[in-house]
């Protein structure tokens, strides 16, 4: 059963999942912010017939580890989440994950807007990665 992970931000959503044995992680695309109920819907129809059992949110804690109203923020939406897709939701630490993905993009061809709203989903797939090297035992095997 695929993950999926979702990198929150104020204007966009990256949005990145597992294949299906989930051994790897990749961007699926962006959602633009518009409310609440609405970026679920948008999610859910970005990731079609993907059976996803688990979303990763990542959490945006300060780099002295407290949280501010962005991870108050990551946390309602992580609670409105589960509660309308049926799903179980995990918060991890996505500190420095855009960092990364710029970094990965830095010699990729692209337009600086295509670029910027690369790093949204590419910042999903850091939070992804991130979780399942820290959490191995919660990756469903088999394809399923």
């Amino acid at each position: 059963m695929p993950i999926a992970a979702l990198d929150l931000g104020s204007r966009r959503i990256g949005v990145a999942v597992t294949d299906a044995a989930s051994i790897g992680a990749y961007p699926l695309g962006i959602v633009a912010r518009r409310a609440l109920k609405k970026d679920i819907k948008a999610i859910a129809a970005m990731l079609g017939d993907r059976r996803v059992g688990t979303f990763v949110i990542g959490l945006p804690v300060n780099m002295d580890g407290s949280e501010g109203p962005a991870a108050v923020s990551a946390r309602k939406f992580a609670a409105h989440l589960a509660l309308e897709l049926h799903v179980n939701v995990e918060m991890f630490d996505e500190r420095l994950s855009s960092f990364e993905a710029r970094d990965r993009l830095t010699d990729m061809p692209a337009r600086k807007g295509k670029r910027k709203r690369g790093i949204d989903a590419l910042a999903a797939v850091v939070i992804l990665e991130g979780w399942m090297q820290a959490h191995p035992d919660k990756i469903p095997r088999g394809g399923g």
